[in-house]
């Protein structure tokens, strides 16, 4: 009896050897998921940083990447470079990339939105 409990199941037992559809099953969720997932990510963070970069004006407060914060004083629109002045008589030149958060344009967002709020609030009443 045990001989035929261990012939059932090598008959059971799964033909091995390749087969293109295992790869197909593997790799078509990786790609969706690079698609669905990651691609937008990086989109929006792309276009977040140039927002950051192409936004900046005088006397806007900013963090660097190097944790530096900093008031810009003049913004170079033909090249790539920002003068940040870091304390008195310190500034630094430096490129728009590296400016991480611009901590005066989010503020000038927030009470953008707000009045927007607030209009659409006396628009209801």
């Amino acid at each position: 009896m045990l001989n035929d409990l261990i012939l059932l199941a090598e008959e059971s037992k799964p033909a091995q050897g390749f087969n293109p559809l295992d790869l197909l099953f593997m790799f078509v969720p990786l790609i969706l998921l690079y698609f669905l997932l990651i691609r937008p990510a990086q989109r929006r963070q792309e276009a977040e940083k140039t927002a950051i970069s192409s936004n900046l004006i005088k006397d806007d407060r900013i963090l660097t990447a190097a944790g530096i914060y900093g008031t810009v004083i003049s913004v170079a629109e033909k090249e790539d470079e920002v003068v940040v002045k870091v304390a008195d008589n310190v500034r630094l030149k430096m490129i728009k990339a590296s400016i991480v958060k611009n901590f005066s344009h989010e503020e000038r967002r927030k009470e953008e939105k707000e009045a927007k709020e607030k209009a659409a609030k006396e628009g209801k009443k």
